[in-house]
C-alpha cells in the first residue's frame, strides 16, 4: 500500500530510511548524485540555464563538431579526474547488499560503474567514442590524446572556462581547433545520448523491465526534466509501485511520488547504507 505524499517537515527521514532498507528498491540517478564529486548539474539550486547541443546540430556538419569536440576536449581534462563521492560508493555497496535491486542513470560520468555498481547508463557514457561512419567505438582517452597532439596549446589557454555537466565547458572561441577522425576517416561522436536523440530501444526496455520487477523506486538527484527518465516514475505510479523521490528541490514527478524528500543524495545515502549493514 503507498503512502501519502509527504515532505521532510511532516515525514522523518529515518522512516523513510527503515522502509526502504525493509523492502528494497530499484534506483534511478540523475546529475545531482555527482555534485559531491564536484560536478555540477543541470537544474539544482546553483545551477546556470544552458542549451546543450542537440543531436541534429551535431549531425549538421564539421562546425557544430569542432564548436563540441573544443569544448569537450577541455571539459573532459577535468571531469575525467573525478572520483565517485560516499553517495556512489554507498549505493554500489546496497547493490551487494541485495537492498538495492537494480540501477538505471542518466548520467554519463561513468562514477556509478567506478564505484563498483551494476548500473544501466540511460545516456551512455562519455568514457566512450563512436564513429559516425563505421560505427567503431573507441576509448575516450586515447581521442584526448589525438585532440591534444592536434592542438597541443589547447588546454594551457582555455584553462580557465568554466566546466559543464555534460562533460564540457563555457567556450565561445572553437574556430581554431583542429578536429580529430576515425581511422576510417569518419566524423566522431561520444558515445552519449544527445538531445533529440533516441534512446536505444533495448536500454529502455531493460530499464522497463527493472522497474517492473521492482519493490519500490527511489529517485535520487534528478529533477525529472527530461522526460527519458520522467517515463520511468510514470510507469511505477501506474503500476501501484512507490517511488520516493531524493532531491535538492522539486521535481516533475513530486505529484506522482509516494514520498518526496528535498535532502542531500551523499547523506542520504550513506545513512541508508548505515541502517543496512
Amino acid at each position: 500500500m503507498s503512502l501519502p505524499a509527504v515532505d521532510l517537515v511532516n515525514r522523518p527521514v529515518d522512516d523513510v530510511i527503515g522502509e526502504l532498507v525493509g523492502t528494497g528498491f530499484a534506483a534511478l540517478t540523475g546529475a545531482g548524485i555527482s555534485t559531491d564529486s564536484g560536478i555540477p548539474d543541470y537544474r539544482g539550486p546553483s545551477s546556470i540555464a544552458r542549451t546543450p547541443m542537440t543531436y541534429q546540430e551535431f549531425v549538421s556538419g564539421p562546425v557544430a563538431q569542432q564548436r563540441y569536440w573544443a569544448r569537450a576536449h577541455l571539459g573532459w581534462s577535468r571531469m575525467g579526474g573525478a572520483r565517485p563521492n560516499d553517495g556512489h560508493v554507498a549505493l554500489a555497496r546496497l547493490q551487494r547488499l541485495g537492498v538495492c535491486t537494480g540501477l538505471i542513470t542518466q548520467n554519463v560520468d561513468g562514477l556509478h560503474e567506478q564505484a563498483g555498481s551494476d548500473v544501466i547508463a540511460l545516456h551512455g557514457r562519455i568514457a566512450e567514442v563512436v564513429c559516425l561512419s563505421c560505427r567503431s567505438v573507441i576509448r575516450r582517452q586515447t581521442i584526448q590524446h589525438r585532440m591534444a597532439e592536434l592542438n597541443p596549446d589547447w588546454l594551457d589557454r582555455h584553462a580557465a572556462a568554466p566546466v559543464r555537466p555534460d562533460g564540457d565547458v563555457e567556450l565561445a572561441e572553437t574556430e581554431a581547433f583542429r578536429l580529430p577522425r576515425c581511422d576510417c576517416g569518419g566524423p566522431l561522436k561520444p558515445d552519449v545520448v544527445f538531445f533529440g536523440e533516441n534512446v536505444p530501444k533495448e536500454r529502455v526496455a531493460r530499464c522497463f523491465e527493472l522497474v517492473d520487477a521492482a519493490p519500490s523506486l527511489l529517485v535520487l538527484g534528478s529533477s525529472l526534466t527530461v522526460m527519458s527518465g520522467l517515463r520511468f516514475v510514470r510507469y511505477a505510479a501506474k503500476r501501484g509501485i512507490p517511488v520516493v523521490i531524493v532531491n535538492q528541490g522539486a521535481t516533475r514527478g513530486d505529484a506522482l511520488a509516494t514520498t518526496t524528500l528535498h535532502h542531500g543524495t551523499t547523506q542520504f545515502l550513506t545513512s541508508l547504507v548505515s541502517a543496512a549493514v
